[in-house]
């Protein structure tokens, strides 16, 4: 990660230029914000919720071209809605779109919503990505996994690896899936030491490789699957596995502590799958839906939205990496741990 170009951009929001936080809880440090998972490790899938009991102004940018999604048009700048109470990662295809409703009932109970004088309505937003080709794929994040995912909500520790949305995700799958390594899902944040913070929640299904400067660290594996091998090259040369669109798919979250307009929140999901790109190739295909929310807490006020943009690319990068390197075998693919180094 190019912590000193993060350095380089802290004047610019106020801040010193020689200090700062980087970790993975540091996301918790936003006050509005708490997160729950559940996963289902026999089936093979799960659920990831961020929840924003008194709403966060968000946007959404989908660059895949096989997107699974709830409610992103309401997050369009010119529409009238301007707060969201969940953001939802599921796996399960199409079929885990049924575990957003599981989350809304919840936040109702909870009367977090829109107070309509009638009901409380949750405004829920959110992705799935597909991982029916791994595990059982009858198992499906359904509305009572996300009524708990939901209800786990907290605000310390979050688990990184093959769970919640990332519980059945794999990646290098340009080969097939027989040769795919296993994925899952990861988070990192920055605190600045004049108070913004930006992180990222990233569930990597992807299609092609993960990778981190030049390095493959989680991708395709040879044939004798003790090793990794280029996916871009393999295609080369003219390799491409039968597929359908959608069975891939990179979801997440940047969520920040800062006042944003709606406008503003598009413009950092769109600046943020600059580490979509940087850390994952190839991306954003006819075979994915990546899908890259964006959310303000509203806490504090910001001198240069294209500083946190930048920050926001840097933070997704990194919960990319984290996500492959935290993963655990499943489902009869190994894990990037699993390999051995130097290959």
């Amino acid at each position: 990660m190019r912590l000193w170009a993060i350095a380089a951009l802290w004047a610019l929001l106020g801040g010193s230029a020689m200090a700062g936080d980087y970790q993975t809880d540091a996301i918790f440090g936003i006050k509005g914000l708490a997160i729950g998972q559940a996963s289902d490790t026999k089936g093979l899938t799960g659920v990831t919720v961020l929840r924003f009991d008194k709403g966060a102004t968000a946007g959404v940018d989908v660059r895949g071209a096989a997107p699974g999604t709830r409610e992103t048009d309401l997050l369009r700048p010119e529409n009238l809605v301007d707060k969201v109470h969940a953001i939802v990662l599921s796996g399960g295809s199409a079929f885990g779109l049924d575990s957003m409703s599981g989350v809304a009932r919840y936040l109702e109970e909870q009367q977090i919503g829109f107070d309509t004088g009638v009901a409380y309505v949750p405004i829920v937003t959110g992705a799935v990505l597909f991982d029916l080709a791994l595990g059982d794929a009858k198992a499906r994040p359904d509305a009572g996994m996300g009524y708990q995912a939901a209800k786990a909500a907290h605000r310390m520790g979050f688990d990184e690896g093959s769970v919640g949305a990332g519980t059945g995700a794999s990646v290098g799958k340009i080969a097939g899936m027989p040769r795919a390594t296993k994925s899952g899902i990861g988070s990192y944040s920055v605190t600045l030491d004049n108070g913004l913070i930006v992180g990222a929640v990233v569930a990597v299904n992807a299609w092609g490789d993960v990778i981190e400067g030049e390095t493959l660290l989680a991708a395709t594996r040879n044939e004798a699957g003790d090793g990794f091998v280029s996916g871009t090259e393999l295609i080369l040369a003219g390799a491409n596995a039968q597929g359908f669109a959608g069975r891939n798919t990179t979801i997440g979250a940047i969520v920040t502590n800062a006042t944003l307009t709606k406008s503003q929140a598009l413009k950092l999901a769109q600046m943020g799958h600059d580490g979509y790109a940087r850390a994952i190739r190839p991306v954003h295909s006819m075979y994915d839906g990546d899908t890259l929310f964006a959310a303000g807490t509203g806490e504090i006020q910001v001198k240069d939205i294209n500083a946190v943009g930048v920050i926001a690319a840097e933070v997704v990068e990194e919960a990319i990496h984290r996500a492959v390197k935290a993963a655990t075998a499943a489902g009869g693919l190994p894990a990037s741990r699993d390999i051995q180094p130097g290959h």
